[in-house]
């Protein structure tokens, strides 16, 4: 059958998004979610998103990296609030489902701010840390940031023994001054580096004001694809009022047989 889909971009971090009120797409069909994913024999993008009714919230969004797994997304989350207003299920604001949880979100155009779950636990490991902001993030500073092969050098922290049973996104970060950090990201379930991932610089900003690194409740990151910005709120050991906001926009429609 012939499939509509529509393609939303966050920062470079890209997404096929379907509408599925009606139960038309097959959620147990991982081998199709793969195939559309692949960005030679397919649509391409980093991951699918589908947008379903959920009687206590506007919407439901179910995210697929492209290998099949899923995970929550912070920038598929932008997009796909942005894709809801197109559908005309939200005007301004929006509450939504996602795998961990209910969200709540606003739109200005095509700007998206996304208030993200509280954080209570920094860790540090050896030199790194580690955090989960809804998916689980390795954060390392390197002084090498442009010349590094994020692939290879991402792949070994995240197939290593400590996340041999879980894996790991893994963020490398280079500081551009007290407010300001810039971030490339290997994702796991792409496993390659993305141009943005929302998760993953709402790591960064938090893990870089547990050290020190900066003071400012307001973190502006500087991803491959684009900028995105992080503010939150620091509550005795935790963090809090997390919002990750950014633009998210429609790149093109099209049908696909599946």
């Amino acid at each position: 059958m012939k499939l509509e889909f529509f393609k939303y971009q966050g920062t470079g971090n890209d997404f096929i998004m379907i509408d599925n009120r009606h139960n038309i797409f097959n959620k147990e069909d991982l081998k199709t979610i793969t195939n559309l994913c692949d960005r030679r024999f397919g649509v391409g993008a980093d991951g699918l998103i589908l947008i379903e009714n959920q009687s206590d919230a506007d919407f439901k969004m179910i995210y697929y990296n492209s290998d099949g797994s899923q995970s929550l997304c912070g920038n598929g989350g932008r997009c796909a609030v942005a894709f809801a207003k197109h559908l005309s299920i939200i005007d301004s604001k929006a509450t939504f489902e996602a795998i961990d949880g209910l969200h709540y979100a606003t739109i200005d155009e095509d700007y998206v701010r996304l208030q993200m779950h509280d954080v209570t636990s920094v860790k540090r490991v050896a030199d790194d840390l580690f955090l989960d902001t809804g998916s689980p993030h390795h954060i390392k500073m390197t002084d090498t940031l442009q010349n590094l092969d994020v692939k290879i050098e991402g792949a070994k922290i995240r197939y290593s023994e400590r996340y041999r049973e879980s894996g790991t996104n893994v963020n490398f970060v280079s500081k551009e001054s007290n407010d300001t950090f810039s971030i490339r990201t290997y994702e796991r379930g792409v496993e390659d580096e993305t141009l943005s991932c929302g998760t993953g610089v709402t790591a960064v900003a938090l893990a870089m004001h547990y050290i020190g690194e900066t003071e400012k409740n307001i973190v502006n990151l500087k991803a491959v694809g684009g900028d995105l910005q992080v503010t939150f709120d620091k509550v005795d050991d935790s963090y809090q009022n997390i919002w990750l906001c950014g633009s998210a926009k429609q790149v093109f429609k099209g049908l696909v047989e599946i």
